[in-house]
């Protein structure tokens, strides 16, 4: 598997690169173009999932400091290893699909074929259970309030039970999924600052404290490829994210050029992710203990994250299978995928499916989209300069009522 993700990563920044120079200058814009910080807000939060929020005190920083077990990481600080495997470089493979399905796939329709759709949607509705799954695992850690702190009781159940409802109702419409995507990244920002403040830490402490990011820069180099067998799977995570991210972000992108795109995929996000990083790391330094409230709206942050991964993936492979609300009612709708989207959380959770099997099919798709293009749109593709015309008047349109 690690020949096979290697493969993959050289693949993707290489397209990254084409592409970048390639159309450097061509305005992008998606079938339902928004503001940058809307855009911004739908790409981050529907692209990040609760990992971004239990992973790094409970698991990440006490691994990667851990350098007598794992020398791998021993040639930078755990802060600079966290923000390399959540952080910056990865954001390309995002670019990278994003740009593929506003500019490219109406001239192609590879993920039209029946077989492609199929599969592709198939990674969709397993990476939504695998998110629940994570979700459901790494709970007891945060919600000590409610049992040992270990072990995945009735309550966790219930609550991800609801919470794949809820997010299944978002879906049905569109507005629902951009307003919990900005009020995401607003109640994030909040429970930064809230943490902030608990700590104590001032400007001076915090600014010694995220210069530790520094050791990824000058490292980067080294986390192209896997370091270990868990940076391997967090790269096969981004893989099997990477599709049903660009597919459905790229209809948001409003009139930015494609350089530009790459810029604000690759710095944005990294911005709150740092800060971010830099507190927890600070919590990890001084071993400064968590308290209730903290670990309560930890968890509500978690919960509005999986709503907002839920809701936005959900959207997308009803739309592109026809299993929409209108077709079924709401209902039907809401039941359906929720219990679907459920039961495939617990084969998560039991380990009889792995993300790293939904990276590797992602990959395959990767190379079979390229083959494809090389041998029957060769032409068409390289003959592009501008995005969809209809997406383009569209935007027209818009821009001149503002």
């Amino acid at each position: 598997m690690t020949y096979l993700i290697s493969a993959g990563i050289l693949l993707a920044f290489a397209l990254v690169i084409f592409c970048t120079l390639k159309w450097w200058n061509l305005k992008v814009v998606g079938v339902t173009p928004v503001p940058l910080f809307t855009f911004i807000a739908i790409l981050f939060t529907s692209g990040l999932d609760v990992g971004l929020i239990m992973f790094p005190l409970a698991w990440d920083f006490p691994l990667y400091a851990d350098t007598a077990a794992e020398p791998a990481y021993g040639f930078t600080n755990p802060l600079a290893m966290e923000f390399g495997f959540w952080g910056f470089l990865i954001w390309g493979f995002y670019f990278l699909t994003t740009f593929y399905f506003c500019v490219i796939e109406p001239k192609v329709k590879f993920f039209e074929i029946g077989i492609v759709k199929l599969i592709n949607n198939i990674v969709i509705i397993g990476t939504c259970a695998f998110t629940g799954a994570l979700f459901l695992i790494y709970l007891p850690y945060y919600a000590t309030f409610v049992g040992d702190g270990e072990s995945v009781i009735l309550p966790f159940y219930i609550l991800t039970a609801l919470v794949i409802l809820f997010a299944a109702f978002s879906s049905t419409d569109i507005k629902y999924v951009r307003i919990l995507s900005v009020g995401s990244t607003v109640v994030f920002g909040l429970l930064i600052a809230g943490m902030w403040a608990y700590a104590g830490m001032g400007f001076g402490e915090f600014a010694t404290t995220a210069s530790n990011i520094g050791g990824y820069f000058a490292n980067i180099h080294k986390f192209v490829l896997p370091l270990t067998d868990y940076h391997e799977f967090y790269l096969f995570w981004w893989f099997a994210w990477s599709i049903m991210i660009g597919q459905f972000t790229s209809r948001f992108v409003g009139g930015l050029r494609t350089w530009q795109v790459l810029a604000s995929l690759l710095i944005f996000p990294s911005i709150p992710l740092g800060i971010w990083f830099s507190v927890l790391y600070y919590y990890h330094l001084n071993e400064i203990a968590t308290t209730t409230m903290i670990n309560i709206s930890m968890v509500v942050v978690g919960v509005l994250f999986v709503i907002n991964s839920f809701d936005s993936l959900i959207r997308l492979y009803t739309d592109n299978l026809n299993l929409t609300a209108k077709r079924f009612g709401k209902p039907v709708y809401i039941l359906g995928n929720a219990g679907v989207l459920f039961l495939l959380t617990l084969a998560f959770q039991s380990q009889w499916l792995q993300i790293q099997w939904i990276g590797a099919v992602v990959i395959g798709l990767y190379v079979a989209c390229l083959v494809y293009i090389v041998l029957f749109k060769g032409r068409e593709v390289m003959a592009i300069e501008a995005s969809p015309e209809e997406n383009t008047l569209d935007y027209t349109k818009i821009q001149s009522v503002h």
